[in-house]
């Protein structure tokens, strides 16, 4: 999942991200409220964890604003403010869970899943499949024709994002954003090397090759 997070309190906004981060999600952060609303505008996410006393626009004006100009993404507000008072204005500005701190790690984990249930309960995918290839977004499981595959994570996720697009041409700045989290070319081969060694994962050995280079665009995954 794609997650924004806006926390204006540097030590915990780390400890967020990187928990996040090491359960799979990709995560943009912001430390105020406008580029907190900023991000949340323009960008598609499945989730925002909104802390409420921000800098410049606290998390009620963000949400409230969100919700303004049609953004229906869930919101799970993140505060200190613990007050029964507190949870009903953060619900009533838009907001669709209140979580207080501090917190369990492990309850957030649960109430962003709670989330994603409630908001598609039908239309969330769980497994991705193209051809004979398989991907299980909850075990993290890879197969081709019933063979299992090991994948480093970050191979699991250039993998979920080729899949999630399959079909379609994926760029490398679409790769660089959405694998690397890097908004700005790097001037490296680390998608060429990545891509090299995914497709020695996934292909050699099988008739039909799925992952394709595109020239001059970039690469798709595909079956015949």
């Amino acid at each position: 999942m794609r997650i924004l997070v806006v926390e204006d309190d540097l030590e915990a906004q780390r400890y967020l991200v990187q928990g996040l981060k090491e359960s799979g999600h990709v995560v943009d952060d912001a430390a105020d409220g406008d580029v907190g609303l900023s991000l949340a505008l323009s960008r598609p996410y499945d989730v925002a964890i909104i802390d409420r006393m921000l800098p410049k626009m606290d998390g009620l004006g963000v949400v409230a604003e969100m919700r303004e100009h049609g953004n229906a993404t869930p919101v799970l507000f993140l505060s200190a403010l613990s007050e029964v008072d507190d949870r009903v204005k953060g619900l009533k500005a838009g907001g669709d869970d209140y979580l207080t701190k501090p917190y369990a790690f492990v309850e957030l984990l649960a109430r962003i899943d709670a989330l994603m249930r409630r908001r598609s309960p039908v239309t969330v995918k769980t497994r991705l499949t193209v051809g004979d290839l398989d991907l299980d977004l909850l075990t993290r499981a890879a197969k081709r024709a019933e063979q299992s595959i090991d994948l480093q994570p970050r191979e699991f996720r250039l993998l979920e994002y080729l899949m999630r697009h399959a079909g379609q041409v994926v760029t490398r700045t679409m790769l660089l954003e959405s694998v690397w989290e890097y908004h700005f070319d790097p001037q490296t081969n680390v998608i060429d090397v990545h891509i090299s060694r995914l497709r020695a994962k996934i292909d050699k050995g099988f008739d039909t090759p799925l992952l394709h280079t595109i020239r001059g665009a970039g690469y798709m995954i595909r079956a015949r």
